[in-house]
């Protein structure tokens, strides 16, 4: 059985604008299916971050944020699914299976936590039978070496962070349906 309500908009579209670059993966194709290694195992999946590569990102990049988001979860203000912050500006791509929790990240880059509550990538989850979900996975390229976040903090709040030092988004996003 089918929710029944609207597509949320791009939670982008509603942030300032700003430029773009481009992300790639092995792994994942924007507007298809998550293959089940992206999946979180409650859904039958292997709960493995997709590889990304990512280029053309704009001078005056310091840094890197990858998040993936779902702006379909049936709740209020989305989900987060994975935050990886302070990647160096000389990485250019995270090989599949990043964002484990025991996954060693470029320089001083480390996970905050995810809407699952672990510091970790975790993996689509809809409810059975839910919409079809859409995971924004982007890169942000970043003004500063290092966002001013530890590892506690929220996914809400990095956000926030970012809507002040985000030069340039890549995005490819994915969906998902149980």
């Amino acid at each position: 059985m089918s929710l029944e309500r609207p597509t949320a908009p791009d939670p982008y579209s509603l942030l300032p604008a700003v430029g773009s670059f481009t992300v790639t993966s092995t792994d994942v194709t924007d507007g298809q299916q998550l293959p089940l290694s992206a999946v979180h195992g409650s859904a039958g999946g292997e709960n493995a971050s997709p590889q990304l590569s990512w280029e053309g990102a704009p001078e005056g990049t310091k840094s890197y944020v990858v998040t993936c988001f779902d702006p379909d979860a049936p709740i209020p203000g989305g989900f987060w699914h994975w935050i990886a912050v302070n990647i160096p500006a000389s990485t250019t791509s995270l090989p599949a299976g990043a964002g484990a929790d025991d996954a060693s990240l470029p320089g001083d880059a480390f996970h905050v936590r995810s809407d699952f509550s672990t510091r970790d990538y975790g993996g689509a989850a809809p409810p059975q039978g839910d919409v079809p979900h859409r995971y924004f996975f982007v890169v942000h390229a970043v003004d500063v070496e290092k966002l001013e976040v530890d590892e506690n903090a929220s996914a809400a709040f990095v956000s926030f962070n970012l809507a002040f030092h985000t030069l340039a988004r890549a995005v490819i996003t994915p969906t998902y349906q149980h």
